[in-house]
């Protein structure tokens, strides 16, 4: 469902509050993105309860109930769940990956509200969830006629959406400071070698996890089994890395005001490639496409982004190297900054010496 739109969590949140009321919505996202929260939080805030049901989980008899003889008349009784006198959210997540059965059933129910002779409630409100991937790839695609009975949109996920929400949801601070520091680490697309990725969700257990140990019994083994069982494995080395730059006070911040440099010793390789990466990291996200007319303090910061590279190179020239290549995210530093630093590093390396 390449054509919706795509959605910040804050944007699906007002826009669920709008249309859901009125319409069916269906919510495209990949797992972990934080689809079932933000439908939990739209129910609550609307004063409704929600019922979660997964289509890859459910029979067609788990929706239109089993058979009954009633007067000589063959008649089908609805679960109990769904069969509510009081209105409610109905969620159905992963819809798209049901059984042709199953989605028939959900289809007659989205079309006219109905189950049988059961009749949702007035002011119920249907909300579908799905993903494109390998799970819904093995099932029938979903059914033109519910494509085309529901308002589509896609979440995307958005840092600063989701930390906003870590605010308020007491996440663990070394999860914050770190997502704050490589927001693009927030999601990563799941792997199809059976390996934990990383998703809102995966940093929300870590979070979890995190605090159930307390200060006193988190020392850095721990957050490195934590990580790399919850979030795709570079960034689980980079978190750990992150977690141990922590505990010896490395800063990018005092490093760009030449209060520090690179930290140097063999056993810190680990803490140095973490920084290399969140400064490069830094540099795409601050420096502008086009280097017409720079501020001074723009000026001031690409300064210092070349005087720390080129102590990096004295130190490592294949992870200087690695500050300038296209990343695998395919995203490369600006032009008119790999230009003045070509041009300017004869320049640098004079004035290091003298």
């Amino acid at each position: 469902m390449e054509a919706a739109k795509s959605l910040t969590p804050g944007e699906l949140s007002q826009f669920l509050r709008r249309v859901a009321p009125v319409r069916p919505v269906f919510i495209w996202g990949p797992p972990g993105i934080g689809k079932s929260a933000l439908v939990e939080d739209f129910a609550r805030s609307a004063g409704m309860e929600c019922l979660l049901l997964r289509g890859t989980q459910l029979s067609q008899e788990d929706i239109v109930g089993v058979p009954r003889v009633e007067a000589g008349v063959l008649r089908f009784s609805p679960p109990a769940a769904i069969a509510r006198k009081e209105p409610y959210c109905l969620y159905l997540d992963e819809l798209n990956a049901a059984s042709q059965e199953v989605q028939r059933a959900f289809q007659r129910l989205i079309n006219s509200r109905r189950i049988g002779e059961f009749t949702l409630p007035e002011g119920s409100v249907v909300i579908g969830a799905g993903y494109r991937g390998k799970k819904a790839g093995e099932a029938a695609p979903l059914a033109s006629d519910l494509i085309n009975r529901m308002a589509h949109v896609q979440l995307q996920a958005n840092a600063k959406s989701w930390l906003d929400w870590a605010e308020a949801a007491g996440i663990h601070p070394l999860v914050k400071d770190y997502i704050r520091l490589r927001s693009d680490h927030l999601w990563s697309n799941p792997s199809l070698d059976e390996e934990p990725f990383s998703s809102p969700r995966a940093w929300h257990i870590l979070s979890d996890a995190l605090k159930s140990y307390g200060n006193d019994g988190l020392d850095e083994a721990v957050v490195e089994t934590l990580a790399s069982g919850l979030i795709k494995p570079p960034h689980a080395r980079q978190f750990s890395a992150f977690n141990r730059q922590q505990l010896r006070s490395w800063d990018l911040t005092s490093m760009f005001r030449g209060e520090t440099g690179w930290p140097d010793a063999p056993e810190e390789r680990d803490i140095l490639f973490f920084l290399v990466e969140s400064f490069r990291a830094r540099l795409i996200r601050e420096l502008p496409r086009d280097g017409i007319a720079l501020g001074q303090e723009t000026k001031a910061f690409t300064e210092s982004a070349k005087r720390l590279f080129l102590q990096l190179s004295a130190i490592s020239l294949e992870l200087a190297q690695l500050v300038v290549a296209r990343g695998e995210d395919g995203r490369v530093l600006p032009d008119w900054f790999l230009l003045e630093l070509t041009r300017d590093l004869p320049r640098l390396v004079t004035a290091k010496a003298s």
